[in-house]
């Protein structure tokens, strides 16, 4: 075996690829001894036993003591391959966290290998090429023009963050005399002014961390109230606006496509109307509910969306990639000019002149990875029609995983699935929960189903809080479904765990013996 230590070598020389080949071996045959060990979606022991696991890897605190050996390296591997959440597994349906396909996955292994960047020409003219086509195609999906343009980024909420940039820099542009993109030259001091941003109660938390950073604050953020499955109701919205001061500006109007709970989408047509008429920039996080997009059925939950001027949505959801694969369009490319930089050394102007143009204008970063490799080598190995049919397939996951558990007697269904996510929780045996505070026994005891799950590494379930009979928010599970080949049978054994660990719980006050320990909340 080649020794990764002294005679350590970079990966795209001869030698170094020679060593590559080694390690893959090596790492596919972590993933493979990995699959058959772990006996569920994360090895059992919860956070305990994967502490303990990362300090016998890292010898303790002085990992980096001077011993390289490939010993070491394979033995990480081998670690990390047992100790991660197995997203191909029928019970792993906590996130909006998909498996990727076999071609990202190589496509990122290449990426990694030839380590391009998108600042300047020369750190990657393919990959800089490579992202232009794939954001025209993009732009092209949601309805935009030719004048569209946009970026990739690290995540759906730096989609968001930038999106919310470009739309305080177009909304003040013309108070105290700015002008385009000025804003972020000059700043906020002394615009004399309040920004506001106007989301739904249900958007994600991101929209509000945005405003803090932006130099907007979170208190900027106007909740607009929402019906019983999370839409922003729009003469709610219309109302706020009518009721706004003389010096407070609307920023933005935030629309939620796909939100994380019930997978709601905001109406869109209605919202659309209404920055219209008030000459409001909209942006849609469809960070989740773009996967809608592909399929015939679920499409039209998305009509009206080429009618916002920026767009945030994740293909490392839907799209089946790893992450991170996020994507901010616009709907006009003039929107950018806040972000344009000329820096000497990357994009001197003659350069650009003659072609040799880099991204830099269109990024809050300078470095970044070549994302878009990936996005296309699974795009071309699904098609339109194949993403489509994996989106279907996750949908009727949720609609069968939904009408089990309302015809059982186990568990309790809060609303028909919009998208592939199942809102539920465990319904206590009669007698279990104690009359004088049934609601928080009934929090933590959900609390404690989960827990116990993951740690005896059954399954992997997600967690929220939705008000109950007496209006106060209570702890509910929920299965979160991006795994186009979960069965029915699947399904049936992962609500089959669900209701027997319940059951065993019941039988003790959560937190007797630390699995229900902690908050509800």
């Amino acid at each position: 075996m080649i020794d990764t230590g002294r005679n350590a070598a970079l990966a795209g020389r001869p030698e170094g690829l020679e060593q590559l080949r080694e390690l893959v071996e090596s790492a596919f045959g972590a993933l493979h001894d990995a699959s058959l060990k772990r006996g569920g979606p994360v090895a059992p022991g919860g956070p305990q036993a994967a502490v303990a696991a990362v300090r016998r890897i890292l010898d303790g605190d002085d990992f980096l003591a001077d011993r390289p050996s490939a010993r070491r390296v394979t033995d990480l591997f081998d670690a990390y391959a047992h100790w991660a959440a197995d997203l191909t597994h029928p019970s792993a349906v906590s996130r909006m966290q998909c498996a990727p396909t076999a071609a990202a996955a190589a496509a990122e292994l290449l990426a990694a290998v030839l380590n391009q960047s998108l600042h300047s020409w020369e750190s990657g003219p393919f990959a800089l090429e490579l992202e232009r086509r794939l954001i025209g195609e993009m732009a092209s999906w949601v309805g935009f023009g030719e004048q569209a343009s946009g970026t990739l980024t690290p995540g759906g909420s730096i989609s968001n963050l930038m999106g919310l940039l470009l739309s305080r820099d177009h909304a003040l542009r013309s108070v105290g005399g700015h002008g385009p993109g000025e804003v972020s030259q000059s700043g906020l001091l002394g615009l004399g002014v309040r920004p506001l941003i106007l989301c739904s109660a249900a958007a994600h938390f991101s929209i509000a961390r945005a405003a803090g950073f932006l130099g907007l604050g979170r208190d900027s953020v106007i909740i607009v109230p929402v019906d019983d499955r999370g839409r922003m109701i729009p003469h709610e919205a219309r109302r706020i606006l009518d009721g706004l001061a003389p010096d407070e500006v609307p920023v933005a109007l935030v629309a939620t496509a796909g939100t994380t709970d019930h997978g709601s989408f905001d109406p869109l047509p209605e919202l659309a109307a209404i920055a219209a008429d008030r000459g409001i920039w909209l942006h849609v996080d469809a960070a989740y509910g773009i996967g809608a997009l592909f399929s015939p059925t679920l499409a039209p939950l998305l009509d009206g969306l080429d009618r916002a001027d920026s767009i945030a949505f994740d293909l490392h959801k839907f799209g089946w990639t790893p992450a991170s694969s996020s994507v901010l369009l616009v709907r006009d490319e003039q929107h950018l000019r806040c972000l344009s930089q000329q820096a000497v050394y990357l994009n001197p102007t003659d350069d650009e002149a003659a072609g040799f143009t880099a991204l830099l204008g269109t990024s809050m970063q300078t470095t970044r990875r070549s994302d878009a490799f990936k996005i296309a080598a699974s795009l071309l190995t699904l098609g339109r029609e194949g993403m489509g049919a994996w989106v279907d397939a996750c949908h009727g996951q949720a609609r069968y995983a939904a009408a089990r558990i309302a015809a059982g007697t186990d568990l309790d269904l809060v609303a028909e699935p919009l998208l592939s996510t199942v809102i539920f929780r465990c319904r206590p045996p009669a007698g279990a929960a104690p009359a004088a505070d049934a609601s928080a026994w009934n929090s933590v005891w959900n609390a404690a189903v989960r827990r116990k799950l993951m740690a005896d590494g059954r399954a992997l379930l997600a967690r929220t809080k939705v008000p109950g009979p007496d209006g106060e928010p209570q702890v509910h599970l929920k299965l979160v479904f991006l795994n186009p080949t979960t069965t029915e049978d699947d399904i049936d054994g992962l609500l089959a765990d669900i209701a027997a660990v319940a059951r065993e719980l019941a039988t003790t006050a959560p937190g007797a013996d630390g699995v229900g320990s902690g908050h509800s909340d």
